[in-house]
């Protein structure tokens, strides 16, 4: 047998961890991984638009089991990662060196909120390559002017994604994923036929049906009552990922970017040998 690079390794032994050891994780080497990931993550003009904030008090923690609808695995693991979209660092730095501000609009969310992303997945490689479990929390869009009151963050600085770091306690089977004909396209967008969506997730609908069944009889029940009979039909079912619940914390998320002042027009005047008008496309 051929060996796996050790990249490829990892990335094939990736599991969401819900179940965690008691053990503490050092510190140092939170820091030390959290360190080298942002060397080795890409950052737009290098502005490093991000910032981590690390939850161990387990006071602190029970209060983040709420805002995260009470998952066991926040209080379970011993550390809870929050990786924020930060522009508010930056901006103090513009007006400390008196440069014309930016950095307050829906352009700088993207690019802090992507590049926290990028940040936060290569600490995920990182922890993993050491033996800790990760898991991701979806739940932080749904609640992230609370989480972000609470860990007292800035205007233009707001959380994007959370994650819970411990050493594992359970060895969960891996998740399945589409196939890569569903979603490698050469040259151009290829629009899939309803034989291509068929062949796609036949196997996907065929086992989450069973892995939501090995869970036992109570979310089967719950699944009758709501006339479920399909995979798809539960995730946009009221028990999963209801539209209607995504359309109004859309809503909220739009009212909290104004409030943070991330979709705030920016008043400036033009710096020292600069005018208005047409401008050069940003430097990568």
């Amino acid at each position: 047998m051929t060996n796996l690079h050790p990249l490829s390794a990892l990335l094939q032994a990736h599991r969401s961890i819900r179940s965690y050891r008691k053990d503490p994780v050092d510190d140092a080497l939170v820091d030390a991984t959290l360190a080298e990931a942002l060397h080795g993550s890409s950052s737009s003009g290098n502005l490093n638009l991000v910032s981590v904030i690390k939850t161990r008090d387990p006071a602190r923690k029970a209060r983040l089991h709420e805002l995260h609808f009470r998952q066991e695995m926040v209080l379970q693991a011993p550390l809870v990662l929050t990786f924020c979209a930060d522009t508010f660092r930056t901006r103090q730095w513009l007006a400390a060196r008196q440069a014309r501000l930016g950095f307050a609009d829906l352009i700088s969310w993207h690019v802090s909120a992507f590049d926290a992303i990028i940040l936060a997945q290569t600490t995920a490689l990182a922890l993993e390559a050491q033996g800790l479990g990760i898991c991701y929390m979806g739940t932080t869009l749904h609640a992230m002017g609370e989480i972000a009151d609470f860990l007292e963050c800035p205007e233009n600085c707001l959380p994007v994604t959370s994650m819970v770091v411990g050493w594992p306690d359970e060895a969960p089977a891996q998740r399945d994923r589409l196939p890569a004909r569903a979603w490698i396209h050469n040259e151009r967008y290829q629009r899939p036929t309803s034989e291509d969506i068929d062949a796609h997730f036949g196997e996907r609908e065929r086992r989450g049906w069973e892995r939501y069944r090995s869970m036992g009889p109570q979310i089967m029940q719950r699944m009758a009552e709501h006339g479920i009979t399909h995979l798809a039909q539960f995730y946009t079912s009221r028990i999963k990922y209801d539209p209607d619940i995504f359309a109004r914390d859309s809503e909220q998320l739009l009212e909290l970017m104004r409030s943070r002042s991330f979709l705030a027009p920016t008043p400036s005047r033009p710096g020292p040998g600069e005018q208005d008008g047409p401008r050069n496309p940003p430097l990568a």
